[in-house]
């Protein structure tokens, strides 16, 4: 266990993959910078991988003040032992005070890994990241400036709170699209400091001879309208007016993942809490209940309009614009409505 550091660093680890640098990475440097400058600390940011330095001046443009680089051979594809010892050895030498990971399958491998060799706690999943105070009755004690960890709980009825005051560094990791992504700057400075590591190939379980990573069918992230379908659709063929929809507004379709589970649309559409978190500048959503899972990844949209036969339905307490009513009657007169002024 590490002792607390009240001047250590905030650090972010940046995930890269074939020399390119992820988005989850970029995003949490924004939340990073915020917290940073909330405790009056540095902001860094953990690059490992092979040939990869030349991407440390992007991570200065996005907030880091220093980018802490290792470069290795046998680093050029992610695999648990040997990056966790990586960050071990770093967390050991620097101190940071806070570690956050992206939720992505490499950070949700990675993290627990690193916080069991360091004993330190990890929240997963969060929605949000604050700096905050903790008075602990029992021992009398407040507790100040804790890393606020917010994230779903109890399947999404409630939102939880979590902090780590006796466990260092405070660790957590953050779904992708959660935290909005910030505006470089490419007149911002950063020290690059280059770590040497000593690794053998008999410390790495497998050898990785190749790596293909199979493209999404969607990229709900980028669309600036998403057209999504619940379990209320009804059915896989009904599932058609979903893309006839969003074919009419050139937009992208998407799901919750009970549409999905029922088999309505791949799991490359699905949005919320355990699929993609998006922020359009219209969401319609239709034959969706509205579940805290699914307002987990659209709530932030610019403009929400919910088509529901249910007037009680939870989508519209955050919809902008509420049509109840049946969609089989609805959808098609908009479709009709929207390619008569084309």
């Amino acid at each position: 266990m590490i002792s607390v550091n009240p001047k250590g660093e905030v650090w972010v680890f940046a995930e890269q993959h074939e020399g390119k640098l992820e988005d989850i990475g970029l995003e949490l440097l924004g939340r990073a910078r915020m917290l940073g400058d909330q405790l009056g600390v540095k902001v860094g940011a953990v690059l490992i991988g092979d040939n990869i330095k030349g991407l440390a001046q992007k991570l200065v443009h996005y907030g880091a003040d220093k980018v802490y680089v290792v470069q290795h051979p046998l680093l050029g594809h992610y695999q648990t032992n040997s990056y966790s010892k990586v960050i071990y050895d770093l967390v050991h030498k620097y101190q940071p005070q806070i570690m956050i990971y992206g939720a992505s399958s490499c950070g949700r491998d990675l993290a627990p890994r690193v916080a069991s060799a360091v004993k330190a706690g990890l929240t997963a999943d969060c929605t949000d990241l604050q700096i905050g105070d903790h008075e602990n009755k029992s021992e009398g004690k407040t507790y100040n400036n804790l890393l606020l960890q917010i994230r779903p709980a109890f399947g999404g009825n409630i939102i939880a709170t979590i902090i780590n005051y006796d466990r260092w560094p405070q660790m957590a990791t953050v779904r992708e699209g959660v935290m909005p992504m910030p505006e470089p700057v490419v007149t911002r400075k950063g020290e690059i400091v280059e770590e040497q590591i000593q690794i053998g190939k008999e410390e790495l379980p497998i050898e990785i001879l190749r790596e293909h990573r199979q493209p999404k069918k969607v990229n709900l992230k980028a669309s600036r309208i998403v057209v999504a379908g619940g379990a209320g659709v009804g059915s896989k063929e009904n599932f058609r007016l979903i893309w006839d929809l969003a074919n009419s507004l050139g937009a992208a379709p998407g799901a919750t993942r009970a549409a999905v589970d029922l088999g309505f649309i791949d799991r490359d559409y699905q949005v919320g809490q355990t699929g993609t978190t998006v922020r359009p500048s219209l969401y319609i959503a239709i034959g969706i209940s509205g579940a805290i899972q699914h307002q987990a990844g659209m709530a932030e949209s610019q403009k929400i309009i919910a088509i529901n036969s249910d007037p009680q339905a939870p989508i519209f307490d955050v919809a902008h614009y509420k049509i109840v009513g049946d969609l089989n009657d609805i959808v098609p007169k908009m479709i009709k409505a929207i390619k008569a002024r084309v």
